[in-house]
């Protein structure tokens, strides 16, 4: 999606956005433990001794899989972060385990790895920051909760959304950060997958903007949100951001995340090569923005070492109990050039051949009930890239696949060789909600089996749709919900997530789209085929 570019902000409130960035060491204890005793997070700061180290950010939990977690903390100096964990609040019985010295090199930041951990198990964590020199010098602790990996036979729920703070809609202190975060925390889930757009690094806020038919939304702002991100510090800033949003740092301090990227966590649209026309960047080859970028991703979110690709990209499998195994995929950093997207020969342009070679054999080596893979470009939907390029995989040609679409033909039809029916797709990127269903009996290319994708977002941003859906892979909505006017805010409602279940005794699987306030606007269950 586009993003707009707003003048930039007011003097007082940047300095007001700055002063609770760099204060927030007490609000973030604050908020994360009132958010896992229950009641809304708090802003009030923890007396803290000047003289010792503070978190300033929250905590955060990512890539949960058997036995194993990923915590994460950032501190306001050089310190060593220790993890206490315990399987009740009151903290009476506790494994500590150390973690690592943060440094300016990784903006103070760090993840724990967890491991030997039990199953399907409520897990209550706190972090400290020990000062290098005095280790009776720690800070006060922050609380976090993460839910284990399942046993045999239990069920499992599941979040997933994204596109978080775009087209100038920032934290609103109005509504405790993001509108829509207190009703993903009421969920209760096992687990939030982001399907990307992490952060708008190419999205400047500014204090306030007007509402259609009255009101206005205000934003917090802080110095690196006032222009586009091109400098690692700049990058930084936005996830910095982003966990100012009281509700949005206490959801997250209690529910693991599993995230991938997209475009926005560099600039709109971005693809590998490009040199940008943009007279906002004085950086003009997105090769190095995207490099610093990918540095700020990693120090701000907390992503397991676990992929294969050896240049690092984030695609990864997590597998999830008996029923769910979770591909990750990276269709943005193998992304080939927006053309018009019709070239008859594949070439790897969105997964890239390793990728492709990758999730066709862990496909065919899972064992789980289901395979939800987690693709950050939709699959059916066209997403223009300006009057005659494209951005995302489908062209609007509804005959054979052309361009992007022959990576996914390919994957498509290795799983209907083996035999792999349960199979189903969680995209974002679109800013609306909607269910799709794929069928060979409608489509050009009929060498696959019927499958859906679903749709939702975004969580903090402008909303838009519906797009146009392609008919390559015979696509129908049967359910959309999206705004009557594009860039409708968040305060108009149009924001969205969507929920999994899989029951752990009969293995069905069920899919429910939800508005701001976590209302059910769309539900359909599918039962698993025999192999």
């Amino acid at each position: 999606m586009t993003s707009d570019s707003p003048d930039l902000a007011s003097r007082r409130s940047i300095l007001r956005g700055a002063a609770l960035l760099a204060g927030a060491a007490g609000a973030a204890g604050a908020a994360a433990t009132t958010g896992l005793y229950g009641g809304r997070a708090s802003a009030a700061p923890l007396l803290v001794r000047a003289d010792r180290p503070a978190l300033t950010l929250g905590v955060q939990s990512g890539d949960v899989r058997p036995g194993q977690a990923l915590l994460w903390a950032r501190a306001d100096r050089p310190s060593r972060l220790v993890a206490e964990i315990s399987r009740d609040p009151s903290f009476r019985t506790v494994r500590t385990v150390r973690g690592p010295v943060v440094t300016p090199e990784t903006d103070l930041t760090g993840t724990i790895a967890l491991d030997g951990l039990p199953a399907s198990t409520d897990l209550h964590y706190r972090i400290s920051a020990v000062d290098l020199h005095d280790h009776r010098a720690t800070s006060a602790p922050t609380l976090g909760r993460l839910r284990t990996a399942p046993r045999r036979g239990d069920d499992v729920s599941f979040l997933w959304s994204g596109d978080i703070a775009g087209q100038g809609w920032g934290v609103n202190p109005e509504y405790g950060g993001f509108r829509i975060a207190d009703a993903m925390r009421a969920r209760n889930a096992d687990f939030f997958l982001c399907s990307g757009d992490n952060v708008y690094a190419d999205g400047p806020v500014q204090a306030s903007v007007a509402l259609p038919g009255g009101g206005t939304w205000h934003n917090l702002v802080t110095p690196e949100k006032t222009k586009v991100a091109e400098t690692l510090d700049e990058y930084r800033g936005q996830y910095r951001y982003n966990l100012m949003a009281d509700n949005w740092r206490a959801f997250l301090g209690e529910t693991a995340q599993v995230t991938q990227w997209d475009d926005h966590e560099v600039r709109n649209n971005w693809y590998p090569g490009q040199i940008l026309d943009d007279a906002r960047y004085t950086e003009k080859r997105i090769d190095v923005l995207a490099a610093r970028a990918r540095q700020a991703f990693h120090d701000y979110v907390p992503v397991a070492e676990i992929s294969p690709d050896p240049d690092g990209r984030v695609y990864r499998v997590i597998h999830y109990g008996e029923h769910l195994d979770l591909f990750v995929l990276d269709m943005r950093t193998h992304k080939d050039p927006n053309t018009a997207n019709r070239e008859t020969t594949g070439d790897g342009g969105v997964l890239g051949e390793r990728q492709t070679a990758w999730l066709i054999r862990e496909l065919q080596r899972s064992r789980a009930t289901w395979k939800v893979i987690a693709n950050d470009l939709p699959l059916g939907l066209v997403v223009p890239d300006g009057a005659s390029a494209q951005e995302g995989l489908a062209q609007g040609d509804a005959g054979r696949p052309l361009g992007r679409e022959i990576d996914i033909a390919r994957v498509l039809t290795a799983l209907q060789r083996a035999g792999i029916r349960n199979h189903v797709w969680l995209t974002a990127d679109v800013h609306y909600t909607a269910a799709h269903h794929y069928s060979p009996d409608r489509a050009a290319y009929q060498r696959f089996d019927p499958f859906w994708e679903f749709v939702s977002g975004p969580l903090n941003a402008g909303a838009f749709g519906p797009n146009a859906l392609d008919g390559t892979f015979g696509p129908v909505a049967d359910f959309v919900a999206a705004p009557p006017a594009p860039n409708a805010s968040p305060a108009q409602g149009f924001q969205f997530f969507g929920e999994v279940e899989v029951d752990g005794r009969s293995g069905r699987l069920t899919v429910t789209l939800r508005d701001v306030v976590g209302a059910a606007i769309y539900t359909r269950t599918l039962d698993p085929a025999a192999r």
